[in-house]
């Protein structure tokens, strides 16, 4: 996030500044007062600007909303990328993500709760990520990252089965299966961040493990 001073007047051209700015502003108060709790104006007091100025930015609340879970979902699809190009086969590639799922959630704790575990994600990020067969994307669209993403995971499903691996439920199934396994732990472990970190070793790779052979015939 930017670490600019809110409140300071922009040069033109340094709109994406104060943007930043917006962003950093909400996502504290969301996490510090709530979602719900939390207004524009709020908003806007502490960046330092009036609540119309504000909206040059972002149209409400939520399209700010929409922005931190963008910022979220870009984080894991830069990850997902670069594992992709790796080269691993098939099911190890599914491996190294679902690892690289649950690190990437917990050294980013808070925005993981924003926007999983909060229960503000827009209606339809939800229905993006999951349950349905996505239709073309435009990842130039706001809130497309979770499409994005729950794509991505269905594609290594996909490329397992053509790999000769039969999945034991339908690809989408599949895929929800396996994050909501991931999720839950995620979840269990940022609740518990006294669990020593040998022991979170321990636990995610074996939920990867249990997660991957129940929805993958491996022999």
């Amino acid at each position: 996030m930017s670490t600019a001073v809110p409140g300071t007047r922009k040069k033109r051209g340094e709109g994406h500044t104060r943007r930043d700015e917006i962003l950093w502003a909400a996502k504290t108060l969301f996490l510090k007062e709530g979602y719900e709790a939390t207004t524009i104006r709020r908003i806007a007091d502490v960046v330092g600007v009036s609540a119309p100025a504000l909206y040059l930015y972002f149209r409400d609340k939520e399209a700010i909303m929409l922005a931190l879970c963008d910022q979220t979902f870009g984080g894991l699809i830069e990850r997902m990328a670069t594992i992709e190009k790796e080269g691993l086969p098939p099911i190890e590639r599914l491996r190294h993500c679902g690892e690289s799922y649950v690190r990437f959630a917990l050294d980013n704790p808070q925005e993981y709760w924003l926007t999983f575990l909060s229960g503000n994600m827009p209606k339809h990020v939800k229905e993006g990520g999951g349950g349905h067969e996505p239709g073309p994307i435009d990842p130039n669209e706001q809130g497309a990252g979770s499409a994005i993403a729950f794509a991505k995971l269905m594609a290594m499903f996909r490329d397992i089965e053509n790999a000769g691996m039969p999945l034991y439920y339908p690809v989408e199934t599949a895929a929800e299966l396996v994050w909501m396994s991931l999720h839950g732990l995620v979840a269990a472990l940022i609740s518990r961040p006294e669990v020593p970190s040998a022991r979170r070793d321990t636990l995610i790779a074996g939920m990867i493990d249990l997660a991957v052979r129940g929805v993958v015939r491996l022999s």
